[in-house]
């Protein structure tokens, strides 16, 4: 087996580049390095420039396959400055070697001021299909499998080439993570604010979201978890309830916010019935005070304090839904968020009927704790389509909200206990087999403030959190498959 390396460097003159190109000469094993540049001034003695117009697209994934005659590729994928750790291309291309990997990437350093800040990154599985998957900058790709890949049902994308590339790799060859921490980047400015969080909402961003949606189309057929626009009727007789509504708020601690939330569900007006179930998770501080005296005052409001100790959010939702006092329809208010208007309520049970559809969800707006609107504003997901949402959601990280759901339906599914991707998690298994209804007006405000659960998070939560969802993808893919096949 052929063992050398061909490097390819995004290049733009920048002098961090020289300082790589001039270690990376000092490698034996490496081959060639190639400089991709949309300028074919740019050059560095040594290195060959080829000119590539869109450093993210078709063009150059093929350029690099064109130019690359080792046994794999080295691509580094931002121009950042990068500095490698001691024997770093060699475990790279150990791992790679030993594994049979189509792709090897590994953990890193990042670099701020004089200290070296430990990112660690999580294993790829089969459910990591969705586009920010995080691969660091550095990635060593077999070239075989490479090669191969471009001839699979190949695609003119300007801004989805590595994505669909990876995922085409993933479809044959395993992708390996190197638990170690094999480079130091600089860091990043601003990588994980809520702006970057929601890019792919950004209209001005609607050809990339395309691009992408048209390429995780493509994998999910090929490998079988493609699924047609085939949805079930939803049976709204089912069951008998007390009311056909129930606002669902689960709480813990939230003496700040809860009245707030209570009050503006209590202020819908509505032509049909309905409660607020409040499932009070064993709360220390004022927040069960503030929940009794609602009690008080209006029997709408139900207080129920679970028996289990071992409750997440989910798990809370379960205990409502599976309540006598649940209403036929469920809708969702954290305890931390609110109502746009008197009329969210009504406007969603009014789409369930209409749509006959069994999950509902709004459009809210992103705000500071006093309803000051911050960025990126509107939260609609205008990316969900009815002939495809229910496949493409399984590249993006969330739903939207609020979210609702049809009683019945809910408790066959039942909710994951837990407090990070529930939501996410149950509606993905709806969709695998219901309608799901979307209104894209606010009807929702979203509050982000320091207390809350969205606040910033270190990259071990992060980790974690992604991690969980990715394991809740690939949980909904191997279903997929399965369904396909019972056919």
């Amino acid at each position: 087996m052929d063992k050398k390396i061909t490097v390819f460097l995004p290049y733009n003159g920048a002098g961090h580049t020289h300082r790589l190109v001039e270690k990376l000469f000092n490698l034996d094993f490496v081959d060639k390095i190639f400089l991709l540049t949309a300028d074919s001034k740019n050059k560095i003695d040594g290195c060959r420039t080829l000119v590539t117009r869109k450093y993210t697209g078709s063009e150059t994934v093929r350029t690099i396959v064109a130019n690359t005659s080792s046994g794999f590729a080295l691509i580094l994928l931002n121009d950042i400055p990068i500095e490698l750790g001691q024997f770093a291309i060699e475990r790279f291309r150990e791992i790679a070697v030993s594994t049979d990997a189509g792709i090897v990437y590994s953990d890193f350093y990042e670099m701020i001021n004089d200290d070296l800040v430990p990112h660690p990154v999580i294993n790829y599985m089969q459910g990591s299909i969705r586009d920010d998957f995080d691969f660091g900058s550095l990635l060593l790709v077999k070239t075989t499998t490479m090669k191969e890949a471009v001839g699979i049902g190949e695609k003119e994308y300007k801004y989805a080439g590595f994505y669909d590339l990876r995922l085409k790799i993933s479809e044959n060859d395993p992708i390996i993570r190197i638990p170690e921490y094999l480079y130091s980047i600089k860091k990043r400015e601003n990588e994980r604010t809520i702006e970057k969080q929601f890019e792919y909402l950004d209209p001005q961003n609607k050809e990339v979201q395309s691009e992408m949606e048209n390429a995780v189309t493509g994998h999910l057929k090929r490998i079988g978890a493609y699924l047609e626009p085939d949805s079930k009727e939803v049976n709204f007789e089912e069951g008998k309830f007390e009311v056909d509504a129930s606002v669902i708020i689960p709480v813990k601690n939230r003496e700040a916010t809860i009245s707030g939330a209570i009050e503006s569900a209590l202020k819908q007006k509505t032509n049909f019935s309905f409660n607020i179930i409040v499932i009070d998770n064993y709360s220390d501080d004022g927040t069960s005070d503030i929940i009794r005296s609602f009690v008080k005052k209006d029997k709408r409001v139900i207080h129920l304090i679970p028996d289990r100790k071992d409750l997440g959010i989910g798990g809370c939702w379960n205990e409502a839904v599976h309540h006598s006092t649940c209403g036929k329809f469920v809708c969702q208010l954290d305890s931390d968020d609110l109502y746009k208007g008197e009329n969210t309520l009504q406007k969603i049970i009014d789409t369930f009927i209409k749509e006959k559809a069994a999950m509902v969800v709004g459009t809210y707006v992103l705000t500071d704790f006093n309803l000051n609107e911050i960025p990126p504003g509107i939260i609609d997901h205008k990316e969900w389509t009815p002939e495809n949402g229910h496949n493409n959601i399984l590249r993006i990280n969330g739903f939207g909200a609020p979210r609702a759901f049809y009683t019945p339906v809910l408790r066959k599914i039942k909710i994951p206990n837990v407090s990070y991707g529930e939501d996410y998690a149950v509606g993905l298994a709806i969709s695998r087999y219901y309608k799901i209804g979307r209104i894209y007006e606010p009807i929702y405000y979203c509050r982000r403030w320091e207390g809350n659960s969205d606040a910033k998070l270190d990259i071990t939560k992060i980790n974690a959190n992604n991690f969980y969802k990715d394991s809740v993808r690939t949980f909904e893919t191997l279903a997929r498959q399965k369904k396909n096949k019972e056919k």
